[in-house]
Order: structure tokens, then sequence, then C-alpha cells
């Protein structure tokens, strides 16, 4: 895959979230796990979605819907507005399945955990 990453970075795929998404190396920071998580929606990666969720919250989510949410939508880009060790502010920018534009605005919270970072939650406007 040749083509610039999901995550805004200006980086290839292969050379930024590729590296977690196909290669399996563990994301160093908050910051980048959240960024591969952005882009496994691009890629339409439940699974890494899934297992980047930390364990307590993953009976949360199904891996049906998190595929549903991102097949249905096109992830146009990432905006960081803020992070910190363990949480990340950003705005996530789709069209929706009619292609009306959206944006999606999370406060994340990250946990590290076993040598791995975690998403814990969120919270939203």
């Amino acid at each position: 895959m040749e083509n610039k990453c999901f995550c805004d970075t200006g980086l290839l795929f292969k050379e930024c979230c590729g590296l977690y998404l196909e290669n399996n190396e563990k994301a160093p920071t908050a910051l980048s796990l959240m960024r591969s998580r952005y882009s496994a929606y691009g890629t339409h990666n439940a699974d890494y979605l899934l297992e980047t969720t930390y364990v307590s919250e993953r009976k949360y989510y199904s891996k049906a819907e998190i595929l549903k949410w991102a097949t249905s939508n096109k992830w146009q880009k990432l905006e960081i507005l803020s992070s910190s060790e363990n949480t990340v502010e950003f705005k996530a920018y789709f069209l929706d399945s009619n292609n009306q534009p959206q944006i999606h605005y999370e406060f994340s919270t990250f946990k590290f955990e076993n040598n791995a970072w975690y998403y814990v939650d969120g919270k939203f406007e």
C-alpha cells in the first residue's frame, strides 16, 4: 500500500500506522495508538480495534458493529486537538452513508498495561 496514512501524519501508510495494523508492532504512545485506531477504521480492521480496546471495556463493543460503522463511512481526515501521556482529544472527519460531511469529536483515555497501550473510553460531544 503506497498511499499516505489515514491519520494525516503525511507519512506513507506502511511507514506509519501500517507498522501496527499490518506488522503487529505495538504503538509506542497513546497518541500513536489513537492514530492507528483511526487508520483501522479507514482500513476496516475491526480485529485491531477490538484488540486495542482495554480488556474490561471489550464487552461493550461488537466486531460486527465496529465493521458496520467503519465500512458505512468514508474517512476523510484526523485532527489532533491535544494530547497528554494517556489522553488524546481529536476530531475525526468523515462522510456518512448519505455522503454528508460529519465530525466526530472525542476526548479519549488510554491505559498502558503489559507493555501495550489500550483505548479505555472517550467523552463525546
